[in-house]
């Protein structure tokens, strides 16, 4: 039998954890099952033809928010070149309303409901004649061979330490991420999320997971991305885990936690101290500060540890933290919501993501949608439209502010100029607001821009926003640009070069000959050295607190921050000696 598992991920860099899962469970049938990812940006006809070349008996899709329009279109189609071909369907997307897709999927014999593994070991044993009927087999919803449509019985979780590793050959994910998990279950019960229906919260063995972790590491991984819905809900796990790594570093391999940043302790936070710069990062939800809001929603989470901890956390300057925020929460309304994103903006994130809520199947959030007056897409991802606290117009407002977020602070290309900007208008918040009218207005949405241009734009919104500041502002932006830009053609808004030609020859012919400065490159000649490096002469300490001062800066592009990727900086005299 010729048995297809079959991903469509959202980019290419993604792979699908759960179909290495299921192949992996059902060992038997290894030799049998291939498994094929694609991604949402692929030609259809071009799925379609790989999969008609394939000719499987049995074709199973992994079903996401993300994908479920485009897995359905593939089903309908499939069917008309496979007809013998059987579909089967898996994955939180269509779990939870297994018979509405049953009926709107005539080409599909079944879906498999929750925890997959198990379930798709039954399924090869039902097709492999060790089975007597589908009746018998948990957590499925069926098409019976009179059409009628059957919902058997969810199945019990299972001890994830009996789930194998499928990562024993890396080649199958070279340039993807590693997703990896230790955890299934959440103890929170979130109305937004999907986590909170599985309340059966279980831990991979421990034992296992170091031998697991010591591989990646071992193997130099890029970044392994833990998929734990709260990693740090049960801190001795956590801790073990955190402990691991710190002492097993090999000064390559990054690990991406998904935490509760209000539950870590003190012990935790000590770990994360001694933590090699960009060995772990964390993604933090918020969602929203305001009380009545966490209330309504279901969520356990103390702002004010949080804050504490997020601050605490960013003085130690060696871990990158990622806060969301969500819109579209039940008493949540426009200057709510600006009052939320102020509080976590001051927090200082690496990354602040302004989210949408998605009313997904099966959520608490779903089941109340008309007492809270939720109008949502209906069509995945399900995206709020209104709200009884927020107009449609005003959540185009928030789109707007997203992408400003997303391209001018998220990118950390305008981190500096931003900080002091912030200072010009009455809230973070307004700020985003303003800049998104400019983009509106000039019809800047409608057009793609390059990093460079985005300065250009960000120094005009400046000049007409800002009064008597236009050359703070722009060697602010001068400096942000050469920290992250090694650009030998000055673009417009920096102006002509600071420093004369004599100058950086002198500097240079000295680093040469005797390097003060640049040790790390070794011999090499001058006209390389002044290409893998920029000088840039300041009337301001744009380094510090942006006092007049004369101030000389040498940019290395060789070393980079490894979390904000600023290159390395350093500053010289006048007689071109450290001035630090």
């Amino acid at each position: 039998m010729k048995i297809i598992l079959a991903a469509v991920n959202a980019k290419y860099i993604h792979s699908n954890l759960a179909v290495y899962s299921l192949r992996a469970f059902a060992k038997a049938y290894v030799s049998e099952t291939k498994i094929l990812e694609y991604t949402i940006n692929q030609q259809m006809d071009e799925i379609l033809m790989d999969l008609y070349r394939e000719k499987p008996d049995l074709l199973c899709f992994s079903c996401y928010i993300w994908n479920l329009d485009y897995v359905e279109e593939l089903a309908r189609e499939i069917k008309k070149i496979l007809p013998e071909t059987i579909l089967w369907l898996g994955g939180p997307e269509v779990s939870y309303d297994a018979v509405d897709v049953l009926t709107r999927l005539r080409q599909v014999t079944g879906v498999m409901k929750g925890e997959g593994e198990e379930t798709f070991l039954d399924l090869l044993e039902y097709y492999h004649g060790r089975r007597e009927t589908l009746e018998e087999i948990a957590g499925i919803t069926f098409r019976t061979e009179n059409g009628e449509i059957r919902e058997n019985e969810w199945r019990d979780v299972m001890d994830l330490s009996r789930v194998p590793f499928v990562y024993e050959d890396l080649s199958l994910f070279e340039h993807k991420i590693i997703y990896y998990e230790t955890s299934r279950g959440c103890p929170y019960r979130c109305s937004y999320c999907l986590s909170s229906v599985d309340k059966c919260l279980r831990f991979r063995d421990l034992n296992l997971v170091k031998k697991e972790l010591q591989f990646f590491l071992d193997q130099k991984v890029p970044q392994v991305k833990f998929v734990d819905r709260t990693f740090n809900c049960h801190h001795t796990h956590a801790k073990e885990i955190w402990r691991y790594l710190l002492e097993h570093d090999n000064g390559v391999t990054n690990f991406h936690f998904e935490v509760s940043a209000d539950l870590l302790d003190e012990e935790e936070l000590e770990l994360i101290s001694r933590m090699r710069p960009g060995l772990i990062q964390l993604e933090i939800g918020v969602q929203s500060t305001n009380p009545d809001t966490i209330r309504k929603i279901r969520r356990t989470m103390n702002f004010k540890r949080l804050s504490e901890v997020t601050k605490q956390i960013k003085t130690m300057g060696n871990t990158h933290q990622h806060l969301d925020l969500i819109a579209g929460l039940p008493m949540e309304d426009y200057e709510s919501f600006g009052k939320s994103f102020d509080d976590v903006y001051a927090l200082g994130p690496d990354q602040l993501q302004l989210g949408f809520l998605k009313v997904l199947k099966g959520s608490y959030m779903q089941e109340h949608a008309r007492e809270y007056g939720l109008i949502y897409k209906d069509r995945p991802p399900y995206e709020v439209l209104g709200t009884n606290w927020l107009s449609y117009g005003e959540i185009a407002r928030l789109k707007q502010i997203e992408e400003m977020v997303e391209v001018y602070y998220n990118s950390g290309q305008f981190s500096h100029t931003l900080d002091w900007l912030v200072l010009e208008f009455d809230s973070p918040f307004s700020m985003y607001k303003a800049l998104g009218s400019y983009y509106e207005e000039n019809g800047l949405f409608k057009r793609n821009h390059t990093r460079i241009a985005r300065y250009e734009i960000l120094s005009a919104f400046i000049r007409k926003q800002v009064s008597g500041k236009e050359e703070f502002y722009r060697q602010l932006l001068v400096f942000d640009l050469y920290l992250r830009e090694n650009v030998k053609n000055r673009p417009d808004f920096a102006g002509e070069p600071s420093a004369d030609k004599a100058y950086l020859k002198a500097f240079y012919d000295r680093e040469e000959k005797e390097p003060a400065y640049l040790k790390s490159y070794g011999q090499i000649e001058s006209r390389k050295l002044r290409k893998m490096t920029h000088i840039e002469i300041f009337d301001y300490e744009v380094d510090r607190d942006m006092k007049p001062c004369r101030t000389v800066l040498l940019f290395d592009y060789q070393i980079r921050n490894p979390l904000n990727y600023e290159a390395h900086m350093m500053r010289i005299g006048e007689d071109g000696r450290d001035d630090r």
